[in-house]
């Protein structure tokens, strides 16, 4: 039987609007290594790697969004993504998309919910 596992990952207040952050958590005994951007009242989440190269995203810690704060940029080559999906827009990588990871705000908290299997 499957069972539902829940990550807390920061208060929503921690996260101001058009924000990016990093985070590491254990899963299925591996660390996944998440982003997750804040555009207005929407939270999206995403595993860490480019899918051109599987190289983590951000140039300096918690460092994912370009200048002006409208896309995700990638630190190894400079693709732009689209905050609301992942989707390149930009780059050798234009038309793949970042792995989107189910995120929620419960009771003002930023939480990630997976589905563990036995």
């Amino acid at each position: 039987m499957s069972r539902e596992t829940c990550f807390r990952l920061c208060p929503l207040t921690s996260l101001p609007d058009q924000s990016a952050q990093g985070f590491s958590i254990l899963w299925q005994s591996k660390e996944l290594e998440l982003l997750v951007v804040r555009e207005g009242a929407r939270i999206h989440a995403f595993v860490n790697s480019c899918p051109h190269t599987g190289a983590a995203l951000d140039w300096a810690p918690h460092q994912f969004l370009d200048a002006e704060g409208k896309h995700i940029q990638c630190a190894t080559h400079g693709a732009l993504f689209r905050l609301r999906d992942g989707y390149c827009v930009f780059g050798p990588c234009a038309g793949q998309s970042l792995t989107p990871v189910p995120v929620e705000v419960v009771k003002e908290d930023v939480v990630i919910r997976t589905v563990v299997e036995p």
